[in-house]
């Protein structure tokens, strides 16, 4: 019997290694070229060679665009996006779920209608609130207020607290207890999988994001790395040595937080987490 289960198990695994190779050849590719002092093109460069790597291209990317003044701008609106993404997330959600209020099911089938409408949709719109009326162009708050409400993460807690016995929160209520301490003694304790869901979520669209924050900010000093890296592809990458490279360090700069983040947090980002995150 076990050597029936290791035979089916071989092109199992062979399989899953194939798949791994394909996922993470682009991110070797980026990481190889960033460290060449030539780019060729060649899908053979993955492989360095002694004398052929080095970090001359940070060091000259670093030079054109100002990696780390880059970094913290996009550490400070990703940080304050996912502040607002959790704390409103979790009380709308625990509103949703928990109290009832009139009006709450047009309330929560108008959330589902709100992420049926793409964002570029409202960009410009909010582009005329935010920068024309509010006048709050190169400033984070700029960058952050449209994101500042994630109705993917209020639908996640919502969900997340339906699931939760209502026998707890009545026995909270009977002692007492107020809702924002049944939501900060109970619920929440309780709601670890779906906090991990949600700052996974919010964490990844704005650190990636590139349109938002380059229609608000023309200061190079507020722009995010994204930005940074696409005004150097536009104006400066004349002025390396190795154009090509540079831009790969960028992008390898800019994807080691949210490797990291996924380093930190992997076994809690297990499949059973996050279907009891979002099961209903």
């Amino acid at each position: 019997m076990n050597t029936r289960r290791h035979s089916t198990s071989w092109p199992k695994l062979a399989l899953l290694t194939a798949g791994a190779v394909v996922f993470l050849f682009p991110f070797a590719y980026m990481l190889s070229q960033s460290l060449s002092k030539q780019t060729t093109g060649d899908l053979g460069s993955v492989i360095p060679t002694p004398g052929s790597s080095g970090t001359q291209n940070y060091e000259a990317v670093n030079g054109a665009v100002s990696l780390g003044t880059s970094l913290v701008n996009s550490g400070v609106f990703t940080a304050g996006v996912l502040l607002c993404t959790l704390v409103i997330g979790v009380l709308a959600g625990y509103g949703l779920a928990r109290l009832h209020f009139r009006g709450r099911s047009t309330l929560f089938g108008a959330l589902l209608l709100v992420q049926t409408v793409p964002f570029q949709l409202l960009m410009l719109p909010l582009y005329v609130l935010v920068v024309r009326d509010y006048g709050l162009g190169d400033s984070y708050l700029g960058m952050i207020l449209p994101f500042a409400v994630n109705s993917t993460a209020v639908f996640l807690f919502r969900q997340f607290f339906l699931q939760l016995p209502a026998e707890l929160f009545e026995a909270a209520r009977i002692d007492g207890a107020g809702e924002l301490r049944i939501l900060w003694r109970v619920a929440l304790p309780m709601a670890r999988p779906a906090l991990l869901t949600g700052t996974l979520i919010a964490f990844i669209g704005p650190w990636n994001e590139f349109l938002w924050p380059f229609l608000v900010t023309k200061d190079a000093e507020m722009q995010p790395l994204a930005v940074s890296l696409a005004g150097f592809m536009s104006n400066l990458r004349g002025t390396v040595e190795n154009p090509t490279g540079a831009v790969m360090a960028g992008a390898c700069v800019l994807a080691v937080p949210a490797v990291v983040l996924f380093l930190l947090f992997q076994r809690h980002f297990t499949q059973t987490n996050i279907d009891s995150a979002t099961k209903g």
